[in-house]
Formats: C-alpha cells, sequence, structure tokens
C-alpha cells in the first residue's frame, strides 16, 4: 500500500501520518494523538520488515485510520495472488544474498567493470529511479579513479571517504546482506590504488586508513557470520594499515575489534588480552574507543568470574567516558564511535554474566533497553538492543521470572532471518541454556521459550550469504 500510494519517501509518509493523527485527534475527541509523529528510524523499520513486534497502541490507530486495514494486515505478510509476489503491504521482500568472501577470492569475482558496477546490488525499498542514481554515483566514482590515472586525486580520495563514511553510518542498522558488497568494493578499491597507484604520502596514510576502517568493518561481517578465522584474517589486515597510516586511535579501534570477536568466539582471556594491548596503544587517544575498550575488557573478566577486575574495568570506562573528545574516528560515526547506550548495554552485559548481583543485572539491563528505545538515530543498533533485550531476559531468569524473560526476549526472536547475526543468536543461544530442565519448572512457559530459541537459531543469516 506504501508503495501504491507513492509514500515510501520518510517526509511523504511523516506529513501523511501526522495529517491521520490530528483527523482521528478531533474526530474521536481524544487530544492526546494531535502531536503524534513517527521517526525515521521507525519508519525505515516498519517498511523495511526489521521489527515484527506491534506498534504502541497509537500508533496502530493512526496506521489503521491511513490506510483502513488492521495493523497486523498492514504489517504482516499480504495474502498470495497469481499474478503478484508475495509482499506486505508495508514491508518490502528482503534482498537476495550476496557471497562472503576472504580476501584472496574477493579479486576473482569482482565485475569486470571494476569496483561499482552496475550489477552491485543495491538496497531493499528503493526506486527505479534512487536505484538509477544510486548507480550513477557508483560509476562516477570508478570514472574518477581511472581517469585521474595512476595517481591518486584529491576527488577519487574525497569520494572514497564519502563512500566509507556511508558504510558506517548504516553498518549499525541495516542488515549485513545489504551492505556486504559495497564494502567488499570499497576495500579491493583502496587495495588497488595502494598498490598500483601513485600516492603522496599524506594520500597514502589516508588511504591507509580508509583500507584499515573498510576491512575492519569486513572482520566485524565475518564475525557476524559466524567465522571468527575469516574475522581475524580481516582484522590484522586492518591493524597492518593502521600501523601503516600510523594512526594510534585505529590502532587501538582494531584491537577493541579483535576482543569482540574473542569474546563471541568463547574466548575471553585472550578477549581480556586484545583489551590489554589495545589500552597500550591508545596512548593518548581520548576519543570514545577509549571507552569501548574499557567496557570490553569488563566483559572478558566477568566471563572469567574476577568480579575486582570487572568492576574495576566499568569504572575505567565511565572515567574514560567523562574524559572523551571525540577524534576523527568518532567522527565517521555509526560503526566507529561508541554511543552511551552502547556503554550500558556492555556494563549490564557484564554484570549479568558475573552473577554477583542478580538485581542490579535486570536495573542495568532495563536502563539499557530504555536507552536504546529512546536513542538517537545516530545512537541506535539493532544488534546492540537485541544484546541488551537478552541481558534482560538472562538478568530475569536468575531471579527465577520465565514469563518475564519471555517478555525481554520476545522483540528478538521476531527478527526476521537477516538480522540474526553470530552475536545476537549467541544472545539467544545463552537464554536458552539458562532456561531450567529437569524439573517441573521445565514445562510450559519455560518449555515453550526454549522451543522458540531453537527455531530462531537454526536460521541465522548465514544461511542467506550462500
Amino acid at each position: 500500500m506504501t508503495l501504491e500510494r507513492h509514500w515510501q519517501v520518510y517526509e511523504t509518509f511523516r506529513i501523511r501520518f501526522e495529517g491521520a493523527a490530528a483527523r482521528l485527534a478531533e474526530a474521536e475527541t481524544d487530544p492526546r494523538l494531535a502531536g503524534l509523529s513517527v521517526s525515521k528510524r521507525q519508519f525505515e523499520r516498519w517498511y523495511g520488515g526489521a521489527v515484527k513486534t506491534r506498534p504502541y497502541p497509537d500508533q496502530c490507530r493512526v496506521l489503521e485510520a491511513m490506510f483502513e486495514v488492521g495493523v497486523d494486515q498492514l504489517l504482516g505478510p499480504a495474502p498470495a495472488r497469481p499474478d503478484a509476489r508475495v509482499v506486505s503491504p508495508l514491508v518490502v521482500p528482503p534482498p537476495r544474498p550476496v557471497p562472503v568472501l576472504l580476501p584472496s577470492e574477493q579479486a576473482q569475482v569482482l565485475p569486470a567493470g571494476g569496483p561499482f558496477s552496475s550489477e552491485t546490488r543495491l538496497d531493499a525499498g528503493t526506486t527505479e529511479l534512487e536505484r538509477q542514481v544510486t548507480m550513477a554515483a557508483r560509476r562516477a566514482l570508478r570514472f574518477t579513479a581511472l581517469a585521474e590515472g595512476s595517481s591518486v586525486g584529491p576527488e577519487t580520495l574525497g569520494q572514497i571517504q564519502d563512500e566509507v563514511r556511508r558504510l558506517t553510518v548504516a553498518y549499525p542498522k541495516l542488515a549485513l546482506p545489504t551492505l556486504l558488497g559495497d564494502l567488499v568494493e570499497v576495500q579491493d578499491l583502496t587495495f588497488r590504488l595502494l598498490e598500483h597507484g601513485r600516492v603522496k604520502p599524506l594520500q597514502a596514510r589516508e588511504l591507509y586508513l580508509l583500507a584499515g576502517i573498510t576491512s575492519g568493518m569486513l572482520a566485524k561481517a565475518s564475525h557476524d557470520l559466524g567465522n571468527p578465522s575469516a574475522a581475524m584474517m580481516q582484522a590484522r589486515t586492518a591493524f597492518v594499515c593502521a600501523d601503516n597510516a600510523d594512526h594510534h586511535a585505529m590502532r587501538a579501534w582494531v584491537r577493541s575489534l579483535q576482543s569482540l570477536i574473542s569474546y563471541w568466539a568463547g574466548r575471553p582471556a585472550e578477549a581480556a588480552d586484545y583489551a590489554d594491548l589495545g589500552q597500550a596503544a591508545a596512548g593518548n587517544v581520548r576519543g570514545t574507543t577509549s571507552v569501548w575498550l574499557a567496557c570490553l575488557s569488563a566483559r572478558a573478566h566477568a566471563l572469567l568470574g574476577d568480579g575486582e577486575a570487572t568492576r574495576a574495568a566499568i569504572q575505567r570506562a565511565e572515567d574514560a567516558r567523562a574524559m572523551a573528545q571525540p577524534d576523527d574516528l568518532d567522527g565517521f560515526g555509526g560503526i566507529m564511535t561508541f554511543p552511551e547506550p552502547r556503554q550500558l548495554y556492555y556494563v549490564a552485559e557484564a554484570t549479568v554474566h558475573l552473577g554477583e548481583d542478580a538485581a542490579l543485572g535486570e536495573s542495568q539491563s532495563e536502563a539499557a533497553v530504555a536507552a536504546y528505545r529512546t536513542a538517537s538515530e545516530e545512537e541506535w543498533a539493532f544488534g546492540d538492543e537485541a544484546g541488551a533485550q537478552t541481558d534482560l531476559a538472562l538478568a530475569r531468569l536468575a531471579r527465577g521470572e520465565i514469563e518475564g524473560a519471555a517478555e525481554a526476549v520476545r522483540p528478538v526472536l521476531d527478527l526476521p532471518v537477516e538480522q540474526r547475526n553470530f552475536g545476537i543468536t549467541s544472545s539467544a543461544q545463552r537464554v536458552h541454556a539458562a532456561l531450567p530442565s529437569g524439573s517441573r519448572r521445565a514445562t510450559g512457559a519455560a518449555a515453550d521459550l526454549r522451543e522458540e530459541i531453537e527455531a530462531f537459531t537454526a536460521s541465522p543469516t548465514s544461511v542467506l550469504i550462500r
């Protein structure tokens, strides 16, 4: 229905939504509805199918008034028709999968036209006009790189910077299949220019930084697909790039990434070691990477059962936040920065896994969930929000509240396959492992939740990237 009415652009939809809210407020004498609006993030989640839970009741009333159908039908699958694909009135179909490749394989499968060819898959939900504009921009970048010859000119460098910034901002918000092809192509372009182009020293440092950021995102992509070996390979490449750029903050950021990969791979001691290496590399770095390192250390030591080290790391994180001054990595935004909601999530996870105070773990997890519900578009990340929700479920299970745990984890279990990355499915499996078994408590709500988690984790994002 959104496409049929040409409301797929956020501003258009927002105006229609606010108008419907105002008319409904007058018709039903309910002034609360008069100022109701919808954020861009919420619109994108409805439109892209990223959230399968029902909107708030007042939002449901407005949506039903706009489209004159029930909200369950509006956000659910449409009935099959012989002459059309099955789609939801609001939700666009998921994107086609893109293969994930090791660095040695990437050059073999890039289109003959080079990076940013017209065959690159675009995000789902774009109109044909938007597709043409995006493909033209990518074609322009390829032409600029070729036109400037073997030397790296300022226009090429500027366009690569813009593309990397777009991807860093998009990574925490969009499902991996929508970004992976672009990440592979940008990495290949930076590698080609560094290997074969005539690059001035200052340009080389900037290119190495951009190559490092892109390799870091591909390391995170490999991790999200459950491949820690490929993730570490990309992370080591990112660290080499950071070294060549002589960029202290980037070195520290890569060590943070390696700590994260080790943590989810079940190697907490290694995760703690990488966090220590990152703090040594950071030196006088005052960007938010310093906060991330301390939070990573707290999570790792919590899994190791070291309460004193966990609490000391949480305090270092608070001190680092108080002293933090955004640096050039923070300037990229998205995955390159560490906002306060994410800090609340990490602290809650460390407290929950330490297991010394279940009530504190629950309150901290509730604070983290609330922070993500009210987070700005720049701070929100679907993976970290899901992590906070699973931590809340774990904290409630520790207090014997099975129904409360099921309520906490419900939004996670409603995520579509393209958002079920390795961290999210691993978090869900932790909830599964914490459910009671072998007693009367294992029946009923606990058994139902166990079955739901097993079905959820059986279809991770990696099944799409094959």
